[in-house]
């Protein structure tokens, strides 16, 4: 039987060496470049509440190619990563573009497994918003998007709107609550278009979002997906400041049979539809 020379052995014993060492850098540049993930479309009321598996979170959030491992606020760009691994998001199911940046970042949930983002690009575009949720141990990534035919699409995206402590409200088509990252689709005034028009408020009782348009006031109930318009006869003030006293001045709340609030024109001499409370 032949015998291993010494030397044959330590060549060997460094080959291995060499390619563990290979490989360890290769999981390395991985985890520093990050994973793309291609996101799923929110299509139903979700709840994305699941609990931190240990002691520390599965996100962090940090400035942008900052190398700094420590959060971050302000006005900066940010980037996200579950567990050590950045998180980098497909944009377009046409093409392989994807980003790891973002301009707004924001735990949605008390147990800090729910992230709200949204897109930042080179050419400044912001109106992409996802959810990165923690789903059975693993990161779920879902995009806020749903396709729209509306008229003033090309010229005003609605964007983010902070709703109080309520939560936030993204391109008048979703709403994302605080505390419990509960995701709504909000009912559309038609179908084929998100809603033309401005949130303004939201009913006392954190149910009823407002949106103003020129002819009307459309209000959603996000909870039960109702609706209901209130026409107006005059057009609305241009300021937010009058706007807010002209809807003092002129309407108040009131609850239909299904303990559902809205905001109804208080003229005394009105006519009252009882179908508007059936």
């Amino acid at each position: 039987m032949e015998v291993q020379q010494p030397s044959y052995i330590l060549m060997k014993n460094l080959l291995y060496a060499l390619s563990l060492s290979l490989i360890l850098l290769s999981c390395q540049k991985n985890q520093k470049n990050g994973v793309t993930y291609t996101p799923r479309v929110l299509t139903a009321t979700e709840k994305f509440n699941e609990s931190q598996p240990a002691a520390d979170s599965v996100f962090t959030i940090y400035n942008y190619n900052s190398g700094n491992d420590k959060e971050v606020s302000g006005e900066e760009a940010f980037q996200v990563k579950f567990r050590d691994t950045a998180v980098s998001i497909q944009k377009n199911k046409a093409n392989a573009a994807s980003t790891d940046k973002f301009a707004f970042a924001q735990f949605v949930n008390t147990q800090k497994t729910a992230l709200l983002v949204q897109a930042a690009d080179s050419t400044g575009a912001t109106t992409q918003f996802y959810l990165l949720a923690l789903k059975g141990g693993k990161l779920d990534v879902v995009s806020l998007d749903r396709p729209s035919a509306g008229k003033q699409d090309a010229t005003s995206v609605p964007g983010l709107s902070k709703v109080g402590r309520s939560g936030y409200l993204v391109n008048n088509d979703f709403f994302i609550t605080n505390v419990n990252a509960q995701a709504y689709l909000i009912k559309r005034q038609n179908a084929n278009e998100r809603i033309q028009g401005e949130f303004i408020l939201n009913s006392p009782d954190k149910s009823t979002l407002i949106f103003l348009s020129p002819n009307s006031l459309y209000q959603v109930h996000y909870p039960s997906d109702e609706s209901f318009t209130e026409k107006l006869s005059k057009p609305a003030p241009q300021s937010a400041a009058a706007i807010s006293d002209w809807i003092r001045e002129n309407f108040t709340w009131e609850k239909n049979k299904k303990g559902i609030t809205y905001l109804k024109f208080s003229d005394s001499d009105r006519i009252v539809d009882i179908r508007e409370f059936s």
